[in-house]
């Protein structure tokens, strides 16, 4: 059923959709070379991440709030690179960001560098819902989600055990020291979901912790519109995963929506955008799509990623994908 969900040309109208559609989710928990005994909890966590944004849609709701509920689920499992276990760092600290768009009206919410908000991506949601701006960051962005009622927690409720210790062998190695050094083995856990609902609306959501040992301050693409998240009825929803830097540069999500709304089936854009990647900037990654006729696009250039779907017709996951 899912190579259905790659070819298929369903009835489904783009732009702000007056007819039913059937919805579908789709989510990813990072692209890298996920190591044996890891492969379990990244496989269960995206499954169980896909069901909780499933759950929403089949209840009649909204694509932001099932890619909220998908994002959250990721961002509370201590096994990805997002809200609690996230990457420390050089100064071994969490420092969050996340993204949501919403397709059918290109409102937008990001926020970059928090310290004491569990799930960003229940910021970022507050941000796209509830404020005249798009983009918040460090303490301007928490201090806007305790005032739209999200509750603040200390920084160190957001560290794990592994993480010091991976901070430390980090810092041995001398991990980060170059501009050039984010490989496709290193760990990239960054979590995201693409949402179609059952009005024919998309959205796309991404959360990360960043890099390990990542210099305060620094921002990725995750949370970058049209970077690591971008979502437009028109085109498509898109979450990206990976080396953030060359992404930045590319504008991979929206060139990635750009090829759909030009006439590209989601899974043949995919795959274009991971070669676009690879070809001017030597960059790796993943990335995952939906359009608004329910067509969706998986790819990665990494060794693993992690990715799960589930719609009315079919519930796939993988720690690889070969379309």
């Amino acid at each position: 059923m899912l190579s259905s969900l790659l070819r298929a040309t369903e009835q489904f109208p783009t732009g702000r959709s007056l007819l039913s559609a059937n919805p579908v989710i789709l989510v990813h928990g990072g692209a890298w070379a996920i190591p044996d005994d890891a492969v379990e909890s990244h496989l269960q966590g995206v499954k169980a991440a896909a069901a909780a944004g499933f759950a929403v849609l089949q209840k009649g709701g909204t694509c932001l709030d099932a890619v909220e509920a998908a994002v959250v689920a990721m961002e509370d499992d201590e096994t990805f690179d997002a809200g609690r276990g996230s990457f420390l760092n050089m100064d071994g600290r969490v420092q969050l960001d996340a993204c949501m768009m919403d397709g059918a009206t290109l409102r937008a919410g990001g926020v970059g560098c928090v310290e004491h908000i569990r799930n960003p991506i229940s910021a970022a949601k507050k941000i796209l819902t509830e404020s005249p701006h798009v983009y918040f960051v460090a303490n301007g962005a928490e201090r806007f989600a305790q005032e739209h009622g999200l509750e603040l927690c200390a920084n160190d409720d957001l560290i794990i055990p592994r993480e010091v210790e991976r901070l430390r062998e980090a810092k041995q190695q001398g991990y980060l020291q170059m501009p050039d050094e984010f490989g496709p083995m290193r760990s990239h856990d960054t979590v995201g979901a693409v949402a179609l609902d059952s009005a024919g609306n998309i959205a796309a959501g991404t959360s990360t912790g960043g890099t390990l040992n990542k210099a305060p301050g620094r921002v990725g693409d995750s949370s970058l519109i049209g970077c690591g998240c971008y979502a437009d009825n028109l085109s498509a929803a898109v979450s990206t995963t990976g080396w953030g830097e060359p992404m930045m540069k590319l504008v991979l999500s929206k060139w990635t929506a750009d090829r759909v709304e030009q006439g590209t089936f989601p899974q043949e854009a995919a795959q274009r955008a991971l070669y676009y990647l690879k070809s001017r900037l030597q960059g790796h990654g993943g990335i995952i799509l939906i359009d608004s006729r329910g067509r969706v696009g998986i790819a990665h250039n990494t060794p693993r990623m992690a990715w799960a779907l589930s719609s009315a017709t079919t519930n796939s996951s993988g720690i690889q994908f070969q379309p």
